[in-house]
């Protein structure tokens, strides 16, 4: 897996890149479809239509690039634009997606997972390593829910970078994440079911 450029190698290809360098641009897809792929397959969790995804998000790239502002990092921009596509898939299918209410009180996951119990960065690694369970439970978070934390957790981007992309005061996306985390843990405990179908995507 190529790794990302740094910021500065970055900047000087995403700007080639958006007078038309080919070369360029293959270079910056290269470094970040891992990323929209990952996010894509997680979203949709279907391998074709994450493929999809994935090329319609660097075709939107490539037409858009010239007018990109540079607000926030260029990879975030991409993940913007991936769920974008996977939004729209959802609407072809089944009509404007329902609003993400009814999320459990904090109160309630933090007793499920364990209250007080320190979710060490290492701890949580080592109970999620069973990848199958792992994307069982992501599977049963909810779309903004799954969204914040494979942005903040698996893409690293920065806390502020996804409340933007998320739409969310940086407050309220921290209390997301949050929740979100402690849903995980709770569901990664039990297998990553809790007797329902998912509810995302």
């Amino acid at each position: 897996m190529l790794a990302p450029p740094d910021g500065q190698e970055e900047r000087a290809q995403v700007a080639r890149a958006a007078q038309g360098d080919a070369r360029a641009f293959t270079a910056l897809a290269l470094a970040h479809r891992g990323a929209v792929y990952r996010f894509a397959l997680r979203m949709t969790r279907d391998q074709a239509a994450a493929e999809d995804v994935l090329q319609e998000t660097f075709l939107t790239a490539l037409r858009s690039l010239p007018g990109w502002r540079a607000e926030g990092e260029f990879r975030g921009w991409l993940l913007a634009i991936a769920r974008s596509q996977v939004l729209r898939r959802v609407r072809r299918r089944v009509g404007e997606p329902q609003g993400f209410e009814g999320l459990d009180s904090v109160e309630a996951l933090g007793v499920e997972a364990g209250w007080g119990a320190p979710l060490e960065a290492e701890a949580l690694r080592e109970r999620v390593e069973r990848r199958a369970t792992l994307e069982t439970a992501l599977a049963r978070l909810d779309d903004v829910e799954r969204e914040v934390l494979l942005w903040r957790d698996v893409e690293g981007l920065s806390g502020e970078e996804t409340a933007r992309l998320a739409g969310l005061t940086l407050p309220a996306m921290k209390s997301r994440l949050h929740r979100a985390r402690l849903k995980l843990v709770a569901l990664v405990k039990k297998g990553g079911r809790d007797g329902e179908e998912p509810r995302g995507g």
